[in-house]
């Protein structure tokens, strides 16, 4: 079959490389994709948000399924502009994807479900956030309503904090529209991890647990970023945690989305936090997440093309998906300065010297091609992937391979996965 991969980062790569290894697809696309995608199939310019053009390219070269990446598509309904063609597309509607789009809603949904998660109130007018601020006091959490690039989420360590939060989201607009209305929410104790996991709208199935490193600095210190690595599976979410995730968080969304009239079917993102009480949700995304995709997807055995296809018409896969007994680990590699300012346009050197690494994989993110040469064109540029036995030697792979890679101002956290080796030390051995 053709499939149109919509997107252009590290995550689209990684699905378009998913999707390559299957021997269903003859044709691979991407819009627009990006130079490590272009080494897989075909890239053409159109932007993931041209609903119209997007659907108009599946339809004159006969895509038989759209795989749908990035957030803003999704919002900017390229699901339903493909689907009423008749062509199959992966991903939620928009309106089931405001789940993740507004905040106001996806929590005030929870609210109504009995989905553990944190307190808080919805405000339109700064002066009102500000007295809720000095009502409750901090840490507390200052989130953007709409999508803000994985960055619309202000941990506030003290008051002064949150209300200079406050000002540059609601006065400032420093994330645009998105900062029309926010949600002030309590601040959560706790270990944080991904579960996503596919639905056909009425049934779920969980794909393996997975962490992110949202903070820019070592020991999550510093402002969140969209992601500066990812480790699977975690030790965080063991079986048992991860029934009660099912059974608590993640079926009763599904069912509350259908009572709402609008189906979830596609890929429901999880973003939780391990409390004391038992797993949170911190947020729902409504499609897969950056990075945790690049350390998922290379441990999944299942054919993915087949897998979401099948999803795409309604039908889970009817046994348990199927996974290697290995751990992965991306460590994302960024511009200096991210997520503030930074420079584009530097030469990258070494990704040659990865190609001769067995288990390792270099997704593309924020990358262009310049007079012939790689360069940078982002904050996240490359997110270095390595498979191993075990999370250590995982750890040790990724960073061995980044340890190749060179071009002005390069950064990458140095701590990627060290959470998860702690909690292993902590787990009684058996035997």
């Amino acid at each position: 079959m053709n499939v149109l991969v919509v997107g252009k980062g590290g995550r689209e790569h990684a699905l378009a490389w998913a999707l390559r290894r299957s021997t269903l697809v003859e044709n691979l696309y991407a819009a627009p994709g990006n130079p490590g995608v272009a080494a897989l199939g075909a890239c053409v310019s159109i932007e993931p948000e041209d609903a119209d053009g997007i659907a108009g390219f599946a339809r004159d070269n006969g895509i038989d399924l759209v795989v749908v990446g990035p957030d803003g598509a999704l919002e900017a309904g390229v699901v339903d502009a493909v689907e009423s063609l008749g062509i199959r597309a992966f991903g939620p509607t928009r309106a089931a994807a405001e789940i993740e789009w507004s905040k106001v809603f996806s929590k005030q949904m929870m609210r109504e479900e009995g989905i553990p998660t944190a307190a808080f109130a919805v405000f339109s007018d700064v002066e009102g956030a500000r007295a809720y601020v000095n009502d409750v006091g901090a840490p507390i959490v200052v989130k953007a309503d709409g999508l803000a690039a994985g960055k619309g989420v202000l941990v506030c360590r003290t008051v002064e904090e949150a209300m200079r939060a406050l000002d540059e989201v609601m006065t400032a607009r420093l994330f645009g529209d998105a900062g029309e209305h926010v949600v002030v929410e309590a601040y959560m104790e706790g270990e944080e991890a991904s579960v996503f996991a596919i639905t056909d709208g009425e049934s779920v199935m969980p794909m393996i647990p997975s962490q992110d490193h949202k903070p820019i600095h070592e020991g999550d210190t510093g402002p969140n970023t969209g992601g500066m690595g990812a480790y699977a599976p975690t030790p965080v979410i063991d079986e048992r945690a991860l029934r009660d995730v099912l059974e608590r968080i993640i079926e009763p969304a599904v069912r509350g989305m259908k009572k709402r009239g609008r189906p979830f079917r596609g890929l429901l993102y999880c973003g939780l936090m391990m409390t004391s009480d038992g797993p949170m949700v911190v947020e729902f995304n409504s499609r897969f997440g950056d990075p945790e995709t690049q350390v998922v997807l290379p441990l999944l055995e299942d054919d993915f093309a087949e897998l979401v296809y099948g999803i795409s018409e309604g039908r889970l896969p009817s046994e348990p998906l199927s996974w290697k007994r290995k751990a992965a680990t991306c460590v994302v590699v960024a511009s200096g300065g991210y997520p503030g300012s930074y420079e584009d346009g530097k030469k990258i050197h070494g990704l040659g010297a990865l190609e001769a690494m067995d288990d390792v994989f270099a997704f593309h993110a924020g990358t262009a091609m310049k007079d012939g040469r790689l360069v940078t064109r982002g904050g996240r540029v490359l997110g270095v992937t390595a498979l191993a036995d075990d999370l250590r030697g995982s750890i040790d792979r990724a960073y061995e391979a980044v340890g190749r890679i060179r071009f002005d101002n390069l950064y990458y956290r140095r701590d990627i996965g060290a959470k998860g080796l702690r909690r292993i030390a902590q787990i009684p051995q058996s035997g």
